[in-house]
């Protein structure tokens, strides 16, 4: 059972996710608040899983309030400006719903949300670093698998934890990005946001300030694009030196 709160100042917006959340199983609305300082005073007491978030509030606003929390539960922004998509991986927010928010996209993010919980519940680590250069081993429960760096096509970090993406699925690590960047080195896999590694191999386009890898949209960090763009030029230049040899 998942339980939930709403925070959003627009009535219709609440009575939206709340009509959703009641045609779904294991779903549970513990709260619904009009502001952020109602909803603080009942987060501080109550345990909830799922916070859905609207960002433009008068008062406290929702990006205030989720800076505001020592321990925030799992966070999804709901707001109907599309531009806040990237200052929420900033914040560890798992997922991101542009209103007016449909019955089909609210399932898909409690998808994401299960899917994280099931395997940040499979206790998966790094049992060791492997001295070989393409693969690492990773611990889950008490299975050891081979993770090999050609699989992986991005990492995304989420508060204490980090997802690393593969071509076959997911698996979550406990652990910073900055921790995953030692265990995942360079030219292989660039830092192109503090929430993000990707595989280079794996950029499939980059427009402005996105990077494309298979269906997904990478945001790129202000503080890293100088650097991101060099690496990835060098490389591009490496290639072009060795075919024309």
């Amino acid at each position: 059972m998942l339980n939930c709160v709403i925070v959003d100042d627009e009535p219709l917006a609440r009575e939206v996710l709340a009509g959703y959340m009641d045609q779904t199983d294991r779903v549970k609305l513990a709260g619904s608040f009009s502001n952020g300082s109602d909803a603080l005073e009942f987060l501080k007491d109550n345990a909830v899983d799922v916070l859905f978030l609207d960002i433009e509030m008068p008062g406290m606003n929702g990006v205030d309030l989720l800076k505001t929390l020592s321990h925030p539960p799992i966070t999804v922004f709901t707001t109907a400006f599309r531009d806040y998509a990237f200052e929420g991986y900033e914040l560890g927010v798992i997922d991101f719903l542009l209103k007016p928010i449909s019955r089909i996209r609210f399932m898909v993010s409690l998808e994401k949300i299960r899917d994280f919980l099931s395997l940040k519940a499979a206790d998966a680590g790094f049992e060791t670093s492997s001295n070989e250069p393409e693969f690492i081993f990773v611990r889950s429960g008490v299975q050891k698998i081979k993770l090999f760096f050609a699989d992986v096509t991005y990492i995304q970090g989420l508060k204490d934890y980090a997802i690393i993406h593969t071509l076959t699925g997911k698996v979550v690590i406990k652990g910073s990005v900055k921790s995953m960047q030692e265990l995942f080195p360079e030219p292989r896999f660039i830092r192109a946001h503090k929430s993000f590694i990707v595989a280079k191999e794996n950029i499939k386009r980059i427009v402005k300030n996105r990077i494309f890898i298979g269906d997904h949209q990478i945001p790129i960090g202000r503080n890293y694009k100088e650097e991101l763009e060099k690496k990835i030029l060098q490389s591009a230049k490496i290639t072009h030196t060795k075919r024309g040899i």
